[in-house]
């Protein structure tokens, strides 16, 4: 393959060269990629010239050039089903950040759920060469992954257990355990479960251990599906699950919008009272959760810890391509607010 001519890459209008900072510091062209490579060698007295020189003119690296010759960018893609969604913004920022601070850039591109639409978006970010793809959410497939192990592109999924690539999870099953116990400790038995029809695992994963968990206490959980986790979707599931009569005493949400919505409902439509007349605990503790219209018992979900890990593991994979599937899973620890009857 011919070698990639690195200042017709960089020859871009209205952009300082490298080649008029070397032209300004006196230097050779070589000194200026010297100058800005870190490790490379290069005499103190050269460098502080192209440092100045390159202050001066307001000289920049042209990274996609040097991501041309490495045959790998500094970008790593953000893909997400749902980047409008309160939690997935507050992750997307969080782990946006983290990868600034690490020396990436980070790219969002935004998808559907189904699995030519994810992969329509990783082979975006394999043809430019993205030195990592973080699947936030969507349905990731086998060819998928596949895929990126031919490219030796390090493929991080979040929030599912996959088989093959390394991923990142929630702790669901003790989540969904935990609100069990909460329940029962206080004394109800009449519980129910609002979801959506969406079907992703974190959602299905919460669901089946809050339901096999209620059934070690011989409880028969009632669970109510809305299309949507949204605040709408949690309305409709509580004209569902509340409206029949039914004597639901304690509701887990799977996540926290719908839980709003069902709190909501509740409330204006049925005339009852939170947490006397039902208590309600959330799932991924965003913001929204502690105004004062709500104040919702959730587990929280830390992006901050969360973007941290993500950066863990990709930085352990680029150490070592070969090694096994990274699996990391995470606590999401139960907030108590005023949603939840006392003691």
């Amino acid at each position: 393959m011919r070698e990639i001519d690195t200042e017709l890459v960089e020859a871009q209008p209205g952009f300082i060269s490298a080649h008029k900072v070397a032209e300004r510091a006196g230097v050779s062209r070589s000194a200026v990629s010297r100058a800005f490579t870190p490790g490379a060698s290069i005499a103190p007295e050269t460098r502080k010239k192209v440092m100045q020189a390159a202050a001066e003119l307001g000289y920049e690296v042209n990274d996609l050039a040097r991501g041309l010759l490495a045959n790998r960018s500094r970008l790593v893609g953000l893909v997400a089903s749902d980047p409008a969604s309160p939690f997935r913004t507050q992750q997307i920022a969080a782990l946006s950040r983290r990868l600034v601070e690490r020396g990436s850039v980070p790219v969002l591109i935004p998808t559907g759920s189904e699995e030519d639409e994810v992969r329509a978006a990783h082979s975006t970010l394999l043809r430019y060469r993205a030195e990592a793809t973080i699947v936030l959410s969507g349905m990731p497939s086998s060819s998928l992954v596949e895929l990126a192990q031919r490219n030796g592109q390090p493929l991080i999924v979040v929030g599912r257990t996959e088989h093959g690539p390394d991923h990142i999870r929630i702790d669901n099953a003790r989540a969904a355990q935990i609100a069990v116990e909460v329940f029962v400790a206080r004394g109800m038995r009449h519980l129910g479960l609002v979801t959506s029809a969406v079907g992703s695992p974190n959602l299905v994963e919460r669901e089946e251990a809050f339901v096999a968990a209620a059934a070690k206490h011989g409880i028969a959980v009632k669970v109510q599906r809305a299309g949507y986790t949204d605040y709408d979707g949690g309305q409709a599931a509580a004209s569902l699950l509340l409206g029949t009569g039914d004597d639901v005493e304690a509701v887990f949400c799977v996540n926290d919008l719908m839980a709003f919505g069902l709190m909501d409902y509740a409330r204006d439509v049925l005339n009852l009272s939170i947490p006397e007349d039902l208590s309600v605990i959330g799932f991924d503790g965003i913001p929204a959760t502690r105004w004062g219209a709500y104040r919702l018992t959730t587990f929280h979900q830390d992006e901050a810890i969360l973007a941290n890990e993500i950066v863990k593991v990709l930085d352990q994979r680029q150490a070592d391509p070969k090694a096994p599937p990274i699996v990391s899973v995470i606590e999401a620890p139960l907030v108590y607010r005023g949603s939840v009857r006392s003691l």
